[in-house]
């Protein structure tokens, strides 16, 4: 059985944070074993899990903006595509597989039909991602073996279960909504991002208590939309990351 799993939460820009936190783990000489990711948690886990440590992806995500991962959609679906995502995935990566990870990696996504649970842990790396950030009534689904697949953090916000299905004996959950209070929204995109999780902290409750650690930060001052907060979330994620480890008896 392997030691440690790292579960990343969604939480759109919010995911930033999860940076922070792999800093922390960094300076904590603490290996991550096995690696689970919902949404933004997803694209977070992917490359981390091949190989990419907090300060390459710290470079990758401090130069995005919301017109280099998305672009209108043709699609009954949904109102943008997310296909520029999975571009800048397969930049930096490569057209790779799940399965090629050098750590083992899941992701998880939401069959919009069923509204089951989806594990991905094998096909590209790219699609996966495109699926599991893929909020619905914002972007259009991403098929994947004939099933059309949304947000994963309708299912499984914090992907806790999926990380312990991994084999892992330890996990570490990063919820970043637990401790989020909300906005007045901006614009139509925060009115939908502030509905959606909504929604989802009332699942977060159910599935974090069965974390072994479980890294809450404290993202009151920030809206899940503005990409400028990057580097300050990241900031804040390491710092309550550190606070955590330090106060646990884990480690």
């Amino acid at each position: 059985m392997k030691n440690i799993g790292l579960a990343l939460g969604g939480g759109a820009v919010l995911g930033a944070a999860h940076i922070g936190v792999l800093r922390a783990l960094d300076e904590f000489n603490i290996k991550i074993d096995a690696i689970s990711g919902t949404s933004i948690g997803a694209f977070v886990a992917v490359f981390f899990a091949f190989g990419k440590n907090w300060e390459e992806i710290n470079a990758i995500a401090s130069e995005l903006k919301w017109i280099d991962i998305t672009a209108i959609s043709l699609s009954r679906y949904g109102l943008l595509s997310n296909d520029k995502l999975g571009d800048l995935i397969i930049d930096h990566l490569g057209d790779k597989n799940i399965e090629d990870a050098r750590i083992p990696l899941a992701i998880v996504a939401t069959d919009v039909t069923s509204g089951d649970r989806v594990i991905l842990k094998k096909g590209s790396i790219a699609e996966a991602v495109m699926a599991s950030t893929c909020i619905p009534g914002i972007f259009k689904p991403v098929v994947i073996n004939d099933r059309m697949l949304v947000d994963g953090g309708i299912v499984e916000n914090v992907p806790i279960h999926t990380a312990r299905e991994l084999g892992v004996k330890t996990v570490i959950g990063v919820d970043l909504n637990a401790r989020h209070t909300y906005q007045k929204p901006g614009n139509i995109l925060d009115v939908i991002l502030n509905s959606f999780h909504y929604l989802m902290q009332h699942s977060d409750k159910y599935y974090t208590r069965d974390a072994d650690l479980l890294i809450e930060p404290g993202l009151d001052d920030f809206n899940r939309s503005d990409m400028r907060q990057v580097g300050d979330l990241i900031r804040k994620g390491h710092e309550d990351a550190r606070k955590a480890l330090k106060n646990s008896s884990l480690f």
